[in-house]
């Protein structure tokens, strides 16, 4: 057992000893790297900040939208010149009232109706070699509503008054017959031309036959007459036949 002497001298010489102090927190390199890190850090987000300014001021971001592109209750409003680098998905596409839909390629526009099978049914191709529409048939109207071109596999319908050509027509049926019905009259004329029926056979059916009044009075009753070289021309009709009559027309 300790002494109350010894208790004392122990309690004396601990009092005389300084108290030991431990310093608390990052000091030397390991602050320097701390404070570089800090300030760089602080640089990285006024950079990040300034950019994304700088993005909203370039882009025009608004609360509407982005750019030329405004979010309306009805979709989508595009306005001025836009380009798309993938397939555009809309249920309606429609320009502004009073202005053009203008759609520009570098290869060509197509336009794709496809079934529940996703196989096309009708397709229409606008490319640099021209304009091709495939589909079951095809419709041409006026504002009107008046049917003026249909076409499909058994018939083509021109609904038009007039049909011009300026450098002319021609149709040819290798295969088959051409058939020209009409309700009315069916004329066929030539200013500077000529008139030529080629065929083994012509037909004119259904002509009126004429006979000559027996009291000598002119008749409008005309007899056609065919020359050597098939010139067709009219003879006043008589009795008996005119034509070798008026042969002098076909000198």
């Amino acid at each position: 057992m300790m002494t109350q002497e010894q208790c004392t001298h122990r309690n004396n010489v601990q009092s005389t000893e300084k108290p030991q102090v431990y310093k608390v927190g990052i000091y030397g390199w390991r602050k320097r790297c701390l404070y570089f890190f800090v300030l760089l850090l602080m640089i990285l987000i006024l950079v990040n900040l300034a950019l994304t300014i700088w993005i909203l001021k370039v882009m025009n971001f608004t609360i509407d939208g982005m750019g030329h592109l405004r979010i309306t209750e009805r979709g989508l409003k595009l306005e001025g010149d836009s380009e798309f680098l993938k397939p555009l998905y809309a249920k309606e596409i429609q320009s502004r009232t009073g202005s053009p839909l203008f759609l520009q390629s570098s290869k060509n526009i197509s336009i794709n109706i496809l079934n529940e099978k996703k196989h096309p049914v009708s397709q229409l191709v606008a490319g640099s070699h021209g304009v091709h529409a495939r589909g079951k048939m095809l419709e041409v109207r006026s504002s009107a509503g008046k049917l003026l071109f249909s076409a499909d596999d058994q018939e083509v319908v021109v609904g038009a008054e007039r049909l011009r050509a300026p450098k002319g027509v021609q149709i040819q049926a290798e295969a088959g017959d051409i058939q020209a019905t009409c309700r009315s009259d069916l004329r066929l004329e030539s200013k500077d031309g000529e008139i030529i029926l080629d065929a083994k056979k012509i037909k004119l059916l259904r002509l009126p036959e004429g006979k000559a009044s027996s009291s000598g009075t002119r008749q409008n009753v005309f007899e056609v007459c065919v020359c050597p070289s098939g010139k067709l021309f009219l003879s006043q009709a008589g009795t008996g036949s005119t034509c070798q009559i008026s042969n002098n027309v076909c000198l």
